[in-house]
């Protein structure tokens, strides 16, 4: 994707989320992905932001709960704790997208049928254009589905309905 949207927004690639028992599926890829994803932003001098759960295991400032160290995290990005899978409820998400008069938005991050999917669809609902590059979501294996085909699954359903699919540069 040679252009951007208003704001990339990264969902929950913690520490915790990250390697929690075991690692998300196609980590290292996921990462440089979304370092990609963040460049292109920092390029083109358009805000990031980056969503952080919190709950039991994830206590604000301990270790499971920091971004992940290969990010390119950097002080003027945006932040937002949230306490649910969707990243507006009960956060002052709206309020800074409405501060920064954002339209268009690009996700990215983890869990794809968690956080990533109660955000997207939510995004969609407050009437928001959204675009995600293939493969930059990530999860675990389920006893349903192995994480890849979780992820497959879930492109699928957000392709055309949700957001615009961009095809994997890498």
């Amino acid at each position: 994707m040679n252009t951007c949207a208003d704001i990339l927004i990264v969902i929950d690639l913690q520490n915790g989320v990250c390697y929690s028992g075991e690692h998300l599926f196609d980590l290292q890829n996921l990462l440089t992905k979304v370092n990609k994803r963040i460049s292109s932003y920092r390029k083109s001098n358009k805000p990031i932001l980056f969503v952080q759960h919190c709950d039991d295991d994830l206590v604000p400032e301990k270790e499971l709960w920091a971004i992940h160290t290969d990010l390119d995290v950097q002080e003027q990005d945006f932040f937002v704790s949230k306490t649910h899978a969707n990243s507006f409820y009960k956060t002052n998400l709206k309020e800074i997208l409405d501060q920064l008069s954002v339209h268009r938005i690009e996700f990215c991050g983890a869990q794809t049928e968690y956080c990533m999917d109660a955000t997207i669809k939510f995004a969609h609902g407050l009437r928001y254009e959204n675009f995600m590059v293939q493969k930059t979501t990530s999860t675990l294996n389920n006893p349903f589905m192995s994480a890849k085909e979780t992820i497959d699954f879930y492109e699928n359903i957000w392709n055309h309905r949700f957001l615009k699919l961009i095809k994997d540069e890498l």
